[in-house]
């Protein structure tokens, strides 16, 4: 479906570095350029560079003082508890700000490119640090990339912008800077708040009108049940708010070996989504679309799999499931790692699920789940909560 597509990337961008200990490796961007690299996937592509967000930039979401603060935990490497900076989540490191201004450049660049007609999809590997809030970090995120990205398009008057984020954690600081504008329409799909960090994402926070959309799973949800939720709910709310660009969030920590979240996905049902995503960005969005990384802990086994599969769909020239790794990227794996790599780019499922339509049952909690949603936000936009 893809006409032209470009990769945002830099080096540089795996400085974006908590430390040794933290979750939040840049190894997992390493590797999944990597791996995208080996396959031949990048050939299918325009890799391009970027530069760092400019102060006024940034400040299309954050306050000034905050980035100023950032800024000056940047250059001492010392904590700001104020900013967020400095704590087990947000450790401050010398840097920080010239790393975060440069994620939030490539999502800005991203979205220039698509904007301009530069490329029809972009995206940003890196980028989808989606907890960032006005004046703080929070939840790894500094600088939130795909705000800005969204808010750099309205600065270009576009008029309607949505945004889809399938991150197992809500997309929270996103909502926030969109909450009451009806430009954007924002839908989070994410393992409940009352299980999960931020412990936001409940079905009644619906912004402007219904244009803030949560579909908040159960704990143990999987392929079938995930995509079911999906397919009933994003769909349609995509094509009733007729965007003229979407822009998504693909935090793949929905998976069932991530190490931070309960969600029970696999590869190919991950796969699955990035593939309905393309097809409703040519559908409800002339085919502008465009996309970040986000979440993913499971370093080796899942995350350079799932965004390989993320750009190679973005190219338009989705991947064989069944293809193996090469050889060139397992011993890199080993010798970056000490990990055994995966052999083939499938965990063997076949996702299947029963659509919407088939009817809901009450005494399902992914049916509930997706019925309080429904019931929230639907009749603000004149659609059927029912089947």
């Amino acid at each position: 479906m893809s006409k032209t597509a470009r990769v945002i990337w830099d080096d540089a961008l795996t400085s974006y570095d908590f430390g040794p200990s933290h979750p939040l490796a840049p190894v997992r961007v390493e590797l999944t350029m990597a791996l995208a690299r080996d396959l031949g996937v990048l050939d299918r592509v325009e890799v391009a560079g970027c530069a760092p967000a400019t102060d006024d930039e940034l400040a299309l979401v954050h306050k000034r003082g905050y980035i100023e603060a950032v800024k000056r935990v940047s250059v001492s490497g010392a904590a700001d508890l104020s900013a967020g900076l400095g704590t087990s989540d947000n450790p401050a490191f010398a840097g920080v700000h010239e790393a975060s201004a440069l994620i939030a450049g490539a999502s800005i660049a991203a979205a220039r490119a698509v904007w301009e007609g530069a490329a029809e999809h972009a995206v940003n590997i890196a980028g989808g640090l989606h907890h960032a809030m006005a004046d703080t970090a929070s939840g790894f995120c500094v600088y939130n990339d795909p705000a800005l990205a969204i808010a750099w398009l309205l600065s270009q008057g576009a008029g309607r912008v949505a945004y889809v984020d399938v991150d197992v954690h809500h997309g929270d600081g996103v909502q926030a800077a969109f909450y009451d504008d009806p430009r954007v329409l924002t839908i989070s799909l994410h393992e409940s708040p009352l299980t999960l960090f931020p412990g936001t994402g409940l079905p009644q926070e619906t912004g402007a009108g219904g244009t803030a959309v949560n579909v908040a799973l159960p704990a143990g949800c999987g392929d079938s049940g995930w995509l079911r939720a999906f397919d009933a709910v994003v769909p349609p709310l995509l094509r009733e708010f007729r965007p003229e660009i979407l822009v998504t969030q693909h935090g793949c920590d929905s998976h069932a070996l991530d190490p931070l979240a309960h969600l029970m996905l696999s590869v190919d049902g991950q796969r699955t989504a990035y593939a309905a995503l393309h097809r409703l960005a040519h559908e409800t969005a002339g085919g502008r679309w465009v996309v970040t990384g986000g979440g993913g802990y499971e370093l080796v086994q899942v995350v350079p799999r799932a965004w390989t599969h993320l750009v190679a769909e973005v190219s338009g020239h989705p991947l064989d499931p069944d293809t193996a790794t090469p050889e060139s990227w397992r011993r890199f794996v080993r010798e970056r790692t000490g990990e055994l790599p995966p052999l083939t780019m499938t965990d063997g499922r076949s996702p299947e699920f029963t659509g919407w339509s088939a009817g809901y049952d009450p005494a399902d909690p992914i049916d509930r789940a997706v019925m309080a949603t429904r019931r929230a936000v639907f009749p603000l936009h004149g659609l059927d909560p029912m089947p």
